[in-house]
């Protein structure tokens, strides 16, 4: 039953409460969303990198790669290291717009969604970066970049007690964005 303003067992009252179940729904789709991109962001590079690490430290696989001038290999850690602390920054700036805007809370999850995506592309990019030097390279550094991805990676996964600190959210925010991570129960 759909009740309207006028109804008599809570009026206004009840609208706002199921416009909220509406919004928390919604705000439920776009986060598990987010969860799924930010996995896939995570999950290629990884066994890339993996494949590099062990190709360099192993000694037993031998391919023929072509030897690329080696100020590639200062030019490509400098990239890496560049495109970490940019990240970083790009993010931290993209939170603060969004804090200071006065739009309703679904507008500002989904701001904060499309921050983390950016965040995650970047890193993304520094993960397969990172393994291809450390591939044509063998340089150590690119094993300590790709450490450092995977430290931004770990901390920086989107949470709903995450969203909240980003974002500051008060109150009835809150407690809203706090419901994202209550899963649906299953009927019996």
């Amino acid at each position: 039953m759909l009740l309207c303003k006028t109804d008599q067992f809570g009026g206004e009252d009840s609208d706002r409460l199921m416009n909220s179940e509406n919004q928390i729904k919604m705000m439920k789709k776009d986060f598990r969303l987010l969860e799924r991109n930010v996995l896939l962001l995570i999950a290629i590079p990884l066994p890339i990198f993996s494949f590099a690490y062990l190709y360099v430290n192993s000694g037993n696989l031998e391919f023929n790669l072509p030897q690329l001038p080696e100020v590639f290999n200062f030019i490509l850690l400098g990239l890496v290291s560049a495109m970490l602390l940019m990240q970083q920054i790009a993010y931290t700036n993209r939170i603060r717009i969004i804090r200071k805007t006065n739009g309703d809370l679904s507008q500002k999850i989904k701001g904060y969604a499309r921050a983390t995506f950016l965040r995650y592309w970047h890193l993304f990019w520094v993960g397969l970066l990172s393994a291809f030097g450390l591939l044509f390279y063998e340089n150590s550094g690119f094993t300590i970049a790709y450490a450092v991805t995977l430290l931004f990676v770990s901390l920086a996964k989107p949470m709903p007690g995450r969203i909240v600190k980003s974002l500051q959210l008060k109150k009835e925010e809150k407690e809203m964005v706090m419901e994202i991570q209550k899963r649906e129960e299953l009927p019996e």
